[in-house]
């Protein structure tokens, strides 16, 4: 092979085969650098000319250095921003803008234990931090206290009532009175008026008429009433247990709701005493959150601090009501840690069955210790 020199055009072609040097051209390709390690990119002319250009962060400039136009530089810049905390500022460097970054700030927010403050920081919103506090609370037997702290509202220490019991009246009729045992069925609302009379008996709402299944006003206020020669009367105790399946409600089920079997006026032929009203009231202190159900047949009315909130007149099959406290408390003029009263009228006047099912979260219907 002849000799060539060092810097002559076929030595130039010689060593760039081998992969020792790079010429421009190459270089344009993005494929000499990758091969070698040496500096790839686009090549330029003259040391330290600049040319326009454009990145993420706006418009810089190239520069041409040591045979290569340089990355695009931009002058650092920050703009306006937003996050959950605020407004603040961001930079952009090289192409990428950096976070929002808003100076920590401490807002005004509330919870179930009153108002306090919550911190924001990086994006954040911490948990809202409220004084531990006391308030005094009450129940139908006392006063006591509670205990607010980390939203979470303890027991009061008020003396509780025993387990509810419900005492109520139950009055026995033949079964030839003329509301009971009437061919007559099916479910018959708007038979009492919506508020509790004087003597704390249902008001029937047809002064000189009558309802589907009722006879007129003479024969309905003998229901709740104590009438010589129509009914006969007995006290029973109704008591309430923890529910098996939520244990925040007091429940009394009996699904065969026969209570003067073979007593009072008596069975009269039939496997069970069918003709009976049946009236229970208690008090309670309104703490909050209370519900009251109803399942049963036939005649139900529950009256809350004397307003009718469960209507289920008639004779009928099993149906069910239930009233939400908070949700009426405004109608019913219910206010929290106040006491007020509660009024349950049953009737049973039609074979062949019988169902009486309460289920309730008012825990103030028991006597005090």
């Amino acid at each position: 092979m002849p000799y060539h020199r060092k810097n002559s055009p076929w030595s130039r072609i010689w060593l760039t085969t081998l992969g020792l040097v790079c010429a421009p051209w190459l270089s344009t390709l993005g494929g000499c650098g990758a091969r070698t390690g040496l500096p790839g990119g686009t090549p330029c002319g003259s040391q330290g000319a600049e040319r326009p250009c454009q990145n993420g962060c706006g418009s810089g400039v190239l520069v041409c250095e040591d045979g290569y136009w340089s990355e695009c530089r931009v002058e650092t810049t920050t703009r306006a921003c937003e996050n959950t905390c605020g407004s603040g500022t961001q930079s952009c460097e090289s192409t990428d803008w950096s976070v929002c970054r808003v100076e920590p700030v401490e807002r005004a927010c509330e919870n179930s234990c009153g108002e306090g403050a919550q911190l924001c920081a990086d994006d954040q919103l911490g948990a809202c931090l409220v004084e531990r506090r006391e308030i005094v609370c009450a129940s139908k037997c006392g006063t006591g206290s509670q205990i607010c702290e980390d939203d979470t509202l303890s027991s009061c220490t008020a003396p509780q009532p025993l387990p509810p019991t419900l005492r109520a009246i139950v009055r026995d009729f033949r079964v030839d009175h003329p509301d009971f045992e009437s061919d007559q069925t099916g479910l018959d609302p708007g038979m009492v008026e919506p508020i509790l009379g004087m003597d704390d008996k249902p008001v029937y709402s047809q002064p000189f008429g009558s309802t589907p299944t009722t006879t007129g006003r003479a024969n309905f206020d003998q229901w709740y009433r104590d009438v010589p020669g129509v009914n006969l009367s007995t006290e029973i105790a109704l008591p309430l247990g923890v529910s098996a399946g939520d244990t925040r409600l007091y429940v009394y089920s009996n699904p065969d709701f026969f209570p003067i079997d073979n007593a009072l006026f008596g069975n009269e032929g039939n496997p069970h005493n069918f003709h009976f009203t049946l009236e229970a009231s208690g008090t309670f202190v309104y703490q909050g959150g209370e519900i009251f159900r109803f399942t049963g047949d036939d005649d139900v009315w529950v009256f809350i601090n004397d307003r009718l909130v469960i209507d289920l007149g008639g004779t009928h099959a099993s149906m069910s009501s239930e009233v939400g406290l908070d949700d009426q408390a405004a109608s019913l003029g219910l206010t929290l840690g106040s006491e007020y009263p509660i009024h349950i009228f049953f009737a049973e006047r039609h074979t062949v069955s019988s169902n009486f099912t309460i289920e309730t979260s008012i825990a103030g219907l028991g006597d005090c210790p």
